[in-house]
């Protein structure tokens, strides 16, 4: 949009209409799905540039099959109950829960809310929650709580960013929820972003869906960009699908060696 370009005031709507079409995206679920992707990731420690492939089942499993310069380095295999991680670098393997995520990333993500993001949908949307409609006349945003209480943890959050250190406890506190913000798009057909706030996990994550394609009548992603900003880290992942493909069937190869050890951490 120009800079001299104003935007354009959208038509109202009540908060049920816009419930209405978040319950309806969160049912668009292709039985399977795949893509390819380039993607840049970069934290407070290194950035890095590779490609990955996406299978995905419905409800079952995602396998994401991560290459550098056309090798396989790592394949994985996320359960709904389990993390399987195959490292054909450093020949070793990880077997353990999708606990992990949380572990690693600082992203309490349950298998439904990883398979959402990747298709686009909005994130652990619950009909029998109630929803705000936070008043912009530019954009549609549904909130999971009021506007002041947005406000008021947006403000912690920069505070403890900044000083790296944990609030005391008190009644009032919120750490125990979540936060969401779901952008809807001006025609009411997909996300644009979503925002989740974890107060007790001093974590916020944005999901930008920049661009969509649409294919086999599924608005699928395209290009789009999560930062996670937690108490100590900076994660920033970027991915541009391509080749995508709905409802095909899709064959999973994950093999963990017999020769591979356990993997360890490395101090």
């Amino acid at each position: 949009m120009p800079l001299d370009e104003k935007p354009e005031r959208l038509e109202k709507h009540k908060i049920q209409v816009l419930e209405r079409v978040l319950d309806s995206l969160s049912q668009i679920r292709p039985a399977s799905f795949y893509s390819k992707a380039k993607c840049n990731y970069s934290d407070t420690n290194q950035r890095i540039s590779f490609k990955t492939s996406i299978r995905a089942i419905k409800d079952s499993l995602i396998n994401p099959l991560i290459t550098y310069a056309g090798i396989p380095i790592v394949n994985s295999l996320i359960r709904p109950d389990s993390l399987f991680i195959s490292n054909r670098k450093d020949k070793c393997y990880i077997k353990t829960t999708v606990g992990y995520i949380k572990d690693a990333f600082g992203v309490d993500f349950e298998y439904k809310n990883i398979e959402e993001l990747l298709l686009g949908l909005p994130v652990a949307f619950d009909t029998t929650e109630r929803y705000f409609l936070i008043n912009n006349p530019f954009k549609y945003i549904v909130s999971s709580h009021r506007k002041h209480i947005l406000k008021k943890e947006s403000k912690e959050f920069k505070i403890k960013e900044k000083n790296h250190l944990d609030r005391s406890p008190k009644k009032e506190d919120l750490d125990d929820q979540v936060l969401i913000q779901y952008y809807i798009n001006s025609s009411l057909t997909s996300i644009d972003r979503i925002i989740v706030d974890s107060p007790s996990d001093t974590t916020r994550i944005t999901v930008d869906y920049l661009s969509r394609d649409t294919i086999s009548s599924f608005l699928m992603p395209k290009d789009l960009r999560v930062d996670i900003q937690t108490k100590r880290n900076h994660i920033v992942l970027e991915m541009a699908y391509d080749r995508s493909e709905i409802n095909t069937p899709q064959e999973i190869r994950f093999i963990i060696p017999e020769e591979y050890e356990e993997c360890t951490s490395k101090k």
